[in-house]
């Protein structure tokens, strides 16, 4: 080792290593999301959870399977429906006939990366049965605490065009997603590459995983060792306040952490063990637009954040 490379450097390394091999195995399924995927990954080794939001058809469920199978972990998928039950997505304590006693049986949100599929179907009180995991690594039933999986991380989706019922995601809830993210329509070459690939077997089928869940704990760690200096912090900082200074509700404290730790992810994806403005200015997008509810006649909340990375010094 050269005196130039220090231990948290090749830690780096590995991170880095590991985000390329996902997102190269997730985009061996997906054409043309090249941007969303590094998101979704970034977001994974910074310990988030990630909305995708968009019309019906464009890769959003295939995306997060895809994902889900690059990983040698648990996944599982959650159909929500208006239907669904809390106990449907916590699990519940069921009496056993034999032992003459209540055991906990847990529910598909114990897995390493949980699929929420369009969880505007179902009602806030089902859909609040998230928000302990998401926020907590953990869920509460009858009184008695119980440890998620470690990594974890819950990929929901939701369709933007039916309202037909469908319910309104919370602000609460809203606010404990690292990141929304748009895939939007692919052009007319990647069109034409994505049905040259689903000609035969679909390419998700022969995905086989290419990082365990060690990997991911380390790349985690990784993130989570990425210096930030107080220069970048109160940049952060002032790009927050921008927002809740020009909007009738802001961005939360809890959006500029998420910030800060998408903006590490984002540092080691590119072999850096420091936090540069400009992983800050490529994260500030997808981390803060979805927590911003704009004023009266103001500026929509994506333009709001152009705004104030366009109007705050670095």
């Amino acid at each position: 080792m050269s005196d130039n490379i220090t231990a948290e450097t090749v830690t780096a390394e590995h991170a880095q290593a590991v985000a390329r091999g996902v997102i190269e195995n997730v985009e061996r399924v997906i054409v043309g999301q090249h941007d969303a995927v590094e998101h979704l990954v970034t977001s994974v080794l910074a310990g988030g959870n990630v909305l995708l939001e968009d019309v019906p058809g464009v890769g959003k469920t295939m995306l997060a399977r895809s994902l889900a199978r690059s990983i040698d972990g648990r996944f599982k998928r959650i159909q929500f429906t208006p239907d669904l039950l809390p106990s449907d997505v916590t699990g519940a304590n069921v009496f056993n006939q034999k032992t003459r006693e209540f055991e906990f049986r847990d529910g598909p949100i114990f897995a390493n990366v949980v699929l929420a599929d369009e969880i505007n179907r179902a009602p806030p009180k089902t859909q609040s049965a998230l928000l302990e995991a998401m926020d907590e690594g953990q869920v509460t039933v009858d009184g008695e605490t119980h440890p998620v999986p470690s990594p974890f991380t819950v990929i929901a989706t939701q369709n933007s065009v039916e309202e037909d019922r469908t319910y309104t995601l919370p602000l609460a809830e809203i606010d404990r997603f690292m990141k929304r993210l748009h895939l939007g329509y692919p052009d007319e070459r990647e069109e034409t590459e994505l049905l040259g690939r689903i000609t035969g077997e679909h390419p998700i089928e022969s995905l086989s995983a290419v990082a365990t869940i060690d990997d991911i704990q380390t790349a985690r760690l990784a993130v989570s060792n990425v210096r930030v200096e107080d220069a970048v912090r109160r940049y952060v900082t002032r790009l927050a306040q921008y927002t809740r200074d020009n909007a009738q509700l802001g961005v939360s404290p809890r959006g500029s952490v998420a910030l800060v730790h998408a903006a590490q992810a984002r540092a080691v994806l590119d072999q850096r063990g420091y936090v540069v403005p400009e992983d800050v200015q490529q994260e500030a997008r997808a981390t803060f637009t979805h927590r911003i509810r704009p004023a009266p006649n103001g500026d929509r909340p994506a333009s709001l954040v152009t705004a104030a990375l366009e109007s705050v010094d670095v």
